[in-house]
């Protein structure tokens, strides 16, 4: 993954460093979590953030290969 370095006010990198260590990220990855969110409910605006969440949360599962057979019925 190519990565770019960009300035972000002070505040939010310290709420992402206190956030990133209590779900065991780096304060990268929270900020890059919280844009995801962010991106998915601006192109889908009738979206529950929970629901949104849980999409990120599957697909990790999937790529992890993490997910298990679900039988109808």
């Amino acid at each position: 993954m190519a990565t770019k370095n960009i300035q972000l006010d002070q505040n939010l990198i310290d709420t992402a460093t206190v956030m990133a260590k209590a779900l065991k990220r780096t304060p990268s990855e929270q900020i890059e979590h919280w844009a995801k969110i962010g991106e998915m409910l601006e192109a889908n605006p009738d979206l529950p953030y929970e629901f949104a969440k849980q999409a990120i949360f599957a697909k990790a599962e999937r790529e992890a290969r993490k997910l298990e057979a679900y039988n109808f019925g």
